[in-house]
């Protein structure tokens, strides 16, 4: 049987958590390898809510808590079929387990100027027709926009009311959208790993519809401090993905007063002060 990585097991998000399942994963992998004619030929990996096993040359199997969320990403790979993503050859969502094409290295290895012009890349490459029954991101904003305020003022107000204000100045306009295109929803250099059918592709998708522009803060923060122009970077990504200059400006703005503000209620410490400099170079 593998062995779990002793990482993996004291992760924060098992302390409250995961218990059988975790205590139950060696088996559970064995089970599936002998479900699916697998034999494990690597190290395990892990991320912040699976493990990864090599289970040949070009194949890894996937092992995650069974829930709604597998169920998701499940769906998301389906859709987008291995176009700028990891290929789903098979699932057990019962058991939680994904068969996957195999993928090699991270695009944070790259310098980040190549990787926000990739991540640009793949936000046009996966806007394929979306699912009509995907979330929107015109919805995501209309119902956390409402609550931004309350939650500043719960916060002890921790930032300037001005940056407030500029984010839900611009929210209305983004809960408004013509876009039926997919969106994926988690889109940053942890999330890209180097193929060999394309460059480049995405795993763990979160499959939306609407402005593809969405999650463009992401890719800015996760790199910001790398950065020592963050507005050229802003415009590589904008060219790559051909964005609307503007209204990518707008929802860098508001998802990143919406995840300064996230940040601060679950205790971050280095993201909101991402968040400022992000907002006071856009």
């Amino acid at each position: 049987m593998i062995e779990v990585p002793a990482e993996f097991l004291a992760m924060p998000r098992w302390w409250r958590e995961g218990a059988e399942w975790l205590a139950g994963l060696p088996r559970a992998v064995e089970r599936q390898c002998s479900e699916w004619g697998l034999s494990v030929t690597g190290e395990v990996a892990f991320g912040s809510n699976a493990i990864v096993v090599p289970v040949g040359a070009d194949l890894v199997l996937r092992m995650n808590p069974p829930g709604p969320e597998v169920e998701e990403q499940v769906r998301a790979l389906r859709w987008w079929d291995g176009r700028g993503m990891v290929l789903l050859y098979d699932a057990d969502l019962d058991a939680g387990a994904m068969l996957l094409e195999r993928l090699s290295t991270p695009l944070t290895t790259k310098p980040v100027a190549e990787a926000v012009a990739v991540l640009g890349q793949l936000m046009r490459r996966l806007a394929v027709p979306a699912p009509p029954d995907a979330l929107s991101t015109a919805v995501i904003v209309a119902d956390r926009s409402a609550e931004l305020e309350r939650e500043w003022e719960r916060l002890g107000r921790p930032f300037d009311v001005g940056i407030l204000r500029e984010a839900l100045d611009v929210a209305p306009a983004l809960t408004e959208t013509t876009s039926e295109l997919a969106v994926n929803g988690d889109l940053h250099s942890d999330q890209v790993l180097a193929g060999t059918r394309e460059d480049w592709l995405t795993v763990d998708p979160v499959l939306l519809r609407g402005d593809i522009e969405y999650d463009l803060a992401r890719v800015l923060w996760t790199r910001l401090d790398e950065m020592t122009d963050i507005v050229a970077h802003f415009d590589i990504a904008v060219r790559e993905a051909g964005l609307d200059r503007d209204r990518a400006r707008d929802w860098v703005v508001y998802r990143t007063v919406d995840y300064w503000l996230w940040g601060l209620s679950v205790g971050l410490t280095e993201d909101p002060v991402r968040c400022a400099r992000l907002l006071s170079a856009v």
